[in-house]
């Protein structure tokens, strides 16, 4: 009695060689396919800041008499690299201190711990920070807590008896002084 060989491979438990080489094939297209889509966003992520121009832009924030020597106010303005769609998340902040005649410095509202915005306290001449306890004296550099770094600086100017910060993409990436 003669036995059929494709019979003979089906009781054996193989496959046809050319279907697993095509299954195979086909599990390693589609797992790249799979594996192209998912690693495109975060390649994305990684280039985008790399490629993405810096909007910088001098904001006024009030007049330059506005301002008294060695006091420090809070001002608001819109950010400028801010979207259409931001809506009030597009307005920030700044501390602004006149030291002399035509002399101002401006800090970023944010801490530099996790980013909670600090408040002044003119009693003590500290900035202090709600969410986690730093604590900045007046020249913006760390008196206490988690804080890793000084608060950073805006670029102020006075420009035609106006006050100007130059604003730039919140959160910053480097310190000005």
């Amino acid at each position: 009695m003669k036995i059929d060989d494709n019979n003979e491979a089906c009781r054996s438990g193989e496959e046809n060689p050319g279907r697993r080489r095509f299954l195979a094939r086909l599990g390693v297209a589609v797992g790249s396919l799979i594996a192209i889509m998912a690693g495109l966003p975060v390649i994305g992520y990684i280039l985008l800041p790399v490629s993405r121009k810096m909007h910088r832009q001098w904001v006024s924030v009030g007049p330059a008499d506005r301002f008294t020597v060695g006091d420090t106010v809070l001002v608001s303005f819109e950010n400028p690299s801010a979207r259409p769609w931001t809506g009030v998340s597009g307005k920030t902040g700044a501390w602004v201190r006149r030291v002399g005649d035509g002399n101002f410095i401006a800090f970023v509202l944010n801490c530099s711990h996790l980013g909670c915005p600090v408040r002044w306290e003119a009693s003590p001449k500290l900035f202090i920070c709600p969410c986690h306890g730093s604590v900045y004296y007046e020249d913006g550099t760390v008196a206490a807590g988690p804080a890793p770094f000084s608060l950073q600086r805006f670029r102020v100017r006075v420009r035609s008896g106006q006050v100007e910060l130059e604003s730039r993409p919140l959160p910053f990436t480097e310190t000005t002084t």
